[in-house]
């Protein structure tokens, strides 16, 4: 009796988290969003503004789009296996998409590095806002997408455990659709970027 009562106490608690995380996750991305709007918006006032430098953007950041797009691929493969009930695969997709989002982190490091190169600068009395901006945008992509790593750690940790499967995807479901929330937006930040620079 006290083994039926605790049982349907965990599947209460469980039913809670599935209407509790994924309206959260929404209300987050779409906070992001406004987020990013705001200052897609600023730079194109700016741009209005005068005094404007336009340039080549680095290659390293078309790469960190592809490798953006392999990465959901990664990830959508690491659901599929899961529903599959296939737990070795989904390890090992799970840890495929580790690596390219670490690859993409990288790639953008090294965008930064051709944008010294190419002497655009952050600040300083060689700046320009057309430079500026990238820098702070991006930056500010790449911190969210560290929260997307933290949470894919957690995810993989769980999956050595076994603990997805057909009955149980809510965080990888979770973790899954955030990841490719992160990758469309730096492709749109990308597009734009193209345009405006």
């Amino acid at each position: 009796m006290e083994d039926q009562f605790s049982l349907s106490e965990k599947d209460f608690q469980d039913e809670k988290r599935k209407k509790v995380m994924k309206p959260l996750l929404w209300i987050g991305m779409a906070s992001i969003v406004m987020m990013f709007a705001g200052f897609t918006s600023a730079v194109i006032v700016r741009k209005g503004d005068g005094v404007w430098l336009n340039y080549e953007m680095p290659n390293m950041f078309l790469l960190s789009s592809i490798i953006a797009g392999i990465s959901s691929i990664f990830i959508i493969a690491a659901l599929y296996m899961a529903k599959k009930d296939n737990q070795q695969m989904v390890k090992t997709f799970l840890w495929l998409t580790l690596a390219s989002g670490l690859a993409f982190v990288y790639t953008q490091l090294s965008g930064f590095g051709q944008l010294v190169d190419n002497e655009i600068f952050l600040t300083g009395p060689s700046s320009n806002p057309s430079g500026s901006f990238v820098y702070i945008i991006s930056g500010l992509h790449l911190v969210h997408l560290a929260g997307g790593i933290i949470a894919l750690f957690i995810v993989i940790f769980n999956a050595m455990k076994g603990r997805y499967n057909s009955e149980n995807l809510l965080g990888l479901q979770v973790c899954s659709t955030y990841w490719h929330f992160m990758g469309a937006m730096w492709i749109y930040l990308y597009v734009f970027f193209r345009m405006i620079i």
